[in-house]
């Protein structure tokens, strides 16, 4: 996968469970290519770029 689930807004922290979890809403076909490695790259990839809104307001 070109996209790291790491540097993804849809990664979150569960505090109850106490692991990552993605919060993309993957149908079944998404589901399947991604366990399977089919994806190239994930559909629901978004930069968690926390500076984004500073940078538009300088």
């Amino acid at each position: 996968m070109s996209a790291d689930c790491e540097m993804c807004v849809n990664y979150v922290y569960d505090e109850e469970d106490e692991v990552y979890d993605c919060l993309a809403n993957l149908d079944e076909d998404d589901m399947y290519h991604f366990l399977t490695g089919g994806a190239k790259e994930c559909p629901f990839f978004r930069l968690d770029d926390e500076y984004a809104v500073v940078r538009h307001q300088m």
